[in-house]
């Protein structure tokens, strides 16, 4: 059974509802609260959480119930709570689905999984247990080491939930890795990929032939020393390691048809109280999509319609903190960008990686590519930007298989780094084709076509060859 049950409701849970349900393992468990009342555990005799409790988050993006959890959600808007069992306990995962089935009978809505809900009778709890700390003392943190936090993930996506963040932010403050479990046929949210740090953290599949394997690599995985490691060929030497890949990664890399646009960029603005932020990813939403991004979040599921000044406001109330956000689009044109702003010395730095899906027959649209770096040139303070095609799913989601990396289809570099290149660096290259000029005259912006096309690697000759002469090597 899955350890997260999910409640969708039209209004929101009511104090009595909530009571009701935190009652699913009758009178005598504790009842418990984290992070300034946000998180409600339910606890054993010794204050160990069984089941943690999220306060209930409001939806008003149409599409993320569906996009996350693969269910059919109310009409926008909608509440989504969101309950957790601790890993390894059957009674656990049972209130869980108890505490859901009572909301969404209560209050008016269904229960994710539909299995997991299925009774609203009080679950006997006598003489269970529960680890101790520290691996209970953090809900989203199934099992820890001195090396690395484990997160135990049994959903369709895996997505940057307000627990998953937190969870990141613990594991990076304490200097330890992240490593994400998940059974086979899971997939990640682009949100989760692009967050996830380097070594010891890894994405971990389970798998029937080879035991465990790195979803993003496929290299066949070991829990070792208190981490999961990549386990050595017996031909490997210090060289040449050989690491085994799983057979499961190989496999189902046939061309669906299926294509990703996908736009990296950096824009650097003056720091100035009257600065709007999140207008840089507005302008190609819009350029490529024809419309405005649909909503946007801190946290997954994006549940805030689309607003450059409230998005404005909660970067200026976290600063000088960073602040991370995630911008999605509607089910007709998927589309997910995940956004850092930082306070930088040289002002405020929005960092984007932004992609779009397209199914077979789909045709991306390359004079808006172009559209969209002239709007980022002339008007966001673009700094550089990188565009690549790439085999990939529609809906954006990673799975555990090999797709093969994007190849790149332009490059762009901002006004200012024009300038400061010696000569005429910048406009005399190697490419085949001479760059294209955006903005000003006095001052443009140089835009780089590639021939990228996912079938071959010209792109990616191309992208290094322009890389190396930009740095005069």
């Amino acid at each position: 059974m899955t350890k997260d049950v999910i409640a969708l409701t039209k209004k929101m849970p009511d104090p009595l509802s909530v009571l009701a349900g935190l009652l699913s393992g009758g009178p005598d468990l504790l009842a418990g609260a984290e992070g300034e009342g946000a998180v409600v555990q339910l606890c054993d005799q010794q204050g160990r959480p069984l089941v943690s409790v999220e306060a209930p988050l409001l939806v008003q993006v149409r599409g993320e119930a569906e996009r996350l959890l693969g269910a059919q959600e109310p009409e926008v808007p909608y509440w989504w709570t969101e309950a957790r069992a601790t890993t390894g306990v059957q009674e656990a995962e049972e209130l869980a689905g108890t505490f859901a089935a009572r909301i969404a009978t209560l209050v008016g809505g269904t229960a994710w999984p539909p299995q997991a809900a299925w009774s609203m009778a009080v679950v006997k709890t006598d003489g269970m247990t529960v680890a101790p700390a520290p691996a209970a003392a953090q809900p989203a943190v199934d099992v820890l080491t001195d090396k690395v936090a484990v997160v135990i993930q049994d959903r369709p996506v895996v997505a940057m939930t307000a627990w998953l963040s937190d969870a990141f932010r613990a594991a990076g403050n304490a200097g330890l890795g992240l490593q994400i479990v998940t059974p086979a046929g899971t997939r990640l949210s682009p949100a989760v990929r692009n967050s996830l740090p380097g070594w010891p953290s890894r994405w971990v599949v389970q798998d029937d032939r080879d035991g465990y394997y790195d979803g993003l690599t496929g290299a066949v995985l070991q829990w070792s020393n208190g981490l999961f490691a990549t386990v050595e060929s017996p031909e490997a030497t210090p060289e040449d390691p050989r690491t085994p890949v799983a057979a499961s990664f190989r496999e189902g890399t046939q061309d669906t048809g299926e294509r990703q646009l996908a736009i990296s960029f950096r824009t650097v603005h003056p720091a100035d109280d009257r600065l709007v932020l999140g207008g840089a990813v507005e302008a190609v939403w819009r350029d490529v999509t024809g419309e405005p991004p649909a909503g946007w979040g801190t946290e997954e599921p994006a549940n805030l319609p689309w607003s450059l000044r409230q998005l404005t406001d909660v970067a200026h109330e976290r600063a000088p903190e960073p602040t991370w956000l995630v911008v999605v689009g509607t089910p007709e044109r998927p589309g997910l960008a995940t956004v850092r702003i930082t306070r930088t010395k040289g002002g405020v730095e929005e960092d984007v990686t932004l992609a779009f899906g397209y199914g077979p027959g789909e045709q991306i649209p390359a004079d808006a590519v172009v559209a969209a770096a002239e709007s980022l040139a002339t008007r966001h303070d673009l700094q550089s930007m990188l565009v690549q095609i790439r085999r990939a799913r529609r809906d954006l989601s990673v799975p555990a298989h090999f797709e093969g990396p994007g190849v790149p289809y332009a490059f762009v570099l901002g006004a200012e780094e024009v300038r400061e290149m010696p000569g005429d660096r910048a406009r005399r290259t190697p490419l085949p084709e001479a760059p294209r000029e955006l903005g000003p005259k006095t001052r443009p912006a140089l835009y780089y076509p590639f021939r990228g096309d996912p079938s071959d690697l010209s792109g990616w000759q191309d992208f290094e060859r322009l890389m190396r002469h930009l740095k005069g090597s």
